[in-house]
């Protein structure tokens, strides 16, 4: 994201190591904010911290798995000649049966961790907005170039 200026550029460099140290840094940072944001229940007690943060990562992942399956079809669809080096195990029932579970397992969290399932889909959501500004910043920036 960062080399493609959605998101800030320190945070796709390496460091001596190899590593991306500073995109560790604010991962470590993000989740700092995760855990200090306890889950209150209606009740007034604490909920189970480790696993509202499993729901929030759970839901959220398999939106973006199951997205990413459907790009197979799109793909295959829009660009009969691209190169396919990797074939789909299956396809087309293996993807679209991975799709058909994923769609019922977020259903099921859904419908049974509803305060962490939508959590989870708020915090995509508010990405929504973050990366079409990081975007247009990004074009204009391209443009002036």
């Amino acid at each position: 994201m960062a080399k493609d200026g959605l998101f800030f550029r320190a945070t796709g460099k390496l460091n001596k190591h190899g590593v991306p140290g500073t995109a560790l840094v604010f991962q470590g940072i993000w989740i700092a904010i995760l855990i200090a944001a306890r889950t209150r229940k209606p009740d007034g007690t604490y909920g189970n911290l480790y696993g509202d943060l499993l729901n929030y990562v759970v839901f959220s992942v398999l939106i973006f798995y199951a997205l990413t399956i459907a790009g197979i079809f799109v793909l295959r669809k829009k660009r009969l000649d691209a190169d396919r080096p990797y074939k789909a195990f299956g396809y087309p029932i293996i993807p679209a049966l991975y799709i058909v579970a994923a769609s019922a397992i977020m259903l099921v969290l859904l419908l049974y961790q509803t305060q962490t399932a939508l959590a989870g889909l708020v915090i995509v959501l508010l990405g929504l907005p973050v990366y079409w500004l990081w975007s247009r910043k990004g074009t204009r920036s391209a443009d002036a170039n």
